[in-house]
C-alpha cells in the first residue's frame, strides 16, 4: 500500500493514499505532497493523493508484530577519510563547512506495529512525515523547518549545534557550537535578503529531550508573491545541512562525500505539504529508511575548522542513538 503522511504546523497528521499522480507543478486545489531528493533531481516531486483524510495515527500501516533489528556499525575509517578530506578543504580555504553523513544499517522482518502510535509519542517539537512505495518507505521525526509559507509571510528557522541534555549549562557558551551555529544563521538571514523584509528572533536552546539543539526563528515579510518549487530551491539545503560557501564546486564535493558514505538520497532531503492556500516544507533528518530487508539510520555532522574526530563521531552515535529511541530500536533514558 503507497501512502504520505504530514504533520502540520497547527497540529494535524494529513494522511494520503495512492495510487499517487505524479506532478511537475503544484495542483492548484486540494492537497499535494511535495518529495524531492538530497540533489534535487526528481522531474516530478509533487504527489496527488488518490484519497486523503486528518487522523490521529498511523494503524494500519504497519503489519508487523514484533521487529528485531541486528544492525552494523559503520565504518569508521570511512568517515575518518573523508573528515580529513573535509578539513583539507577548510585549512586551504575553499571551505568554511560541510556536512559528511554516516549510516548505520541493519537487517530487519519489517516496520514494527508500534509505529501506528508513534505521533503521540513523539517530543513536542518533532515533526512527523514519511512515506511508503511498495516495499520500501521513510518516517522522518524531525525538528527542523525548511520554510512555511502563508499570506505573504516566510517563516524558518537556523537549526545547528548539538550536545546531550545534560550538557545544557556548557553548551550554552560553547563557542565551537555557537560559531557552528551562527554560520548557518547569518548564511540564512543572507540568503533570504533578496525576498523581503527579514526578521531574526533570539537565539534559544530546543531541548528534545535526549539532545538539544540552537535554534534561531527567522521570518520574513516577501516583497512579492513566490513559488514554493522555487523557494525551495533557493532555501535547500539549508546551511545546516549544505556546505558554506554554497557553489557549483562546494555542493559536488559535497554529494561525493555522500556517495562515499553510503548516504540515502532521502537524507536531510525537502518534504513538504500543499493544503488550504498554505505549503509547508519540512527538513528530512532524524529519519529511518527501509528497503525490503533493510533499514537504515543517516546522521550528518556539521565540520567546521574546530571540529575534532573524535567528538564529530561521538555526535554522529548519539544522534543515531536518539533516533533509534524515537522509533523504538533502543528503550527510553530513565526520566524520559
Amino acid at each position: 500500500m503507497d501512502w504520505a503522511c504530514f504533520a502540520t504546523a497547527d497540529g494535524r497528521l494529513v494522511l494520503g493514499r495512492g495510487p499517487f499522480e505524479e506532478l511537475a507543478d503544484c495542483p492548484q486545489e486540494g492537497v499535494a505532497f511535495y518529495r524531492n531528493d538530497f540533489a534535487l533531481q526528481i522531474d516530478k516531486p509533487w504527489l496527488q493523493p488518490t484519497s486523503w483524510e486528518v487522523v490521529d495515527s498511523l494503524a494500519g500501516l504497519f503489519s508487523s508484530q514484533e521487529s528485531e533489528v541486528l544492525w552494523e556499525d559503520p565504518e569508521a575509517g570511512l568517515f575518518a577519510n573523508v573528515f580529513r578530506e573535509v578539513m583539507e578543504r577548510i585549512r586551504g580555504g575553499g571551505l568554511e563547512k560541510s556536512v559528511p553523513v554516516v549510516t548505520e544499517t541493519g537487517q530487519w522482518n519489517g516496520p514494527p506495529a508500534t509505529w501506528a502510535d508513534l505521533p503521540k509519542r513523539l517530543a513536542r517539537d518533532m515533526r512527523l512525515f514519511g512515506w511508503a512505495d511498495g516495499d520500501s518507505g521513510v518516517l522522518s521525526a524531525t525538528p527542523e523547518q525548511l520554510f512555511h509559507l502563508e499570506d505573504g509571510l516566510l517563516t524558518t528557522m537556523a537549526l545547528a549545534g548539538t550536545a546531550r541534555s545534560e550538557e545544557r549549562e556548557l553548551f550554552g557558551v560553547d563557542e565551537k557550537e555557537i560559531r557552528e551555529h551562527e554560520f548557518v544563521a547569518q548564511t540564512l538571514m543572507a540568503k533570504l535578503a533578496d525576498f523581503g523584509m527579514v526578521r531574526r528572533k533570539d537565539r534559544q536552546i530546543l531541548d528534545l529531550g535526549e539532545l538539544i539543539h540552537f535554534h534561531t526563528p527567522i521570518e520574513v515579510e516577501l516583497y512579492r508573491g513566490e513559488n514554493a518549487d522555487n523557494l525551495v530551491r533557493r532555501l535547500h539545503p539549508t546551511p545546516a545541512l549544505g556546505p558554506l560557501p554554497r557553489t557549483s564546486e562546494t555542493l559536488a564535493t559535497l554529494y561525493d562525500w555522500r556517495e562515499r558514505l553510503g548516504c540515502p538520497r532521502w537524507f536531510g532531503a525537502p518534504f513538504g505539504l500543499s493544503i488550504d492556500g498554505t505549503f509547508e516544507a519540512l527538513v528530512g533528518i532524524r529519519m529511518t529508511l527501509w528497503q525490503g530487508k533493510e533499514v537504515q539510520i543517516p546522521a550528518g555532522c556539521g565540520v567546521i575548522e574546530p571540529s575534532r574526530l573524535v567528538n564529530e563521531w561521538r555526535e554522529l552515535r548519539l544522534k543515531r542513538e536518539a533516533v533509534k529511541r524515537v522509533f523504538g530500536f533502543l528503550p527510553q533514558p530513565l526520566g524520559n
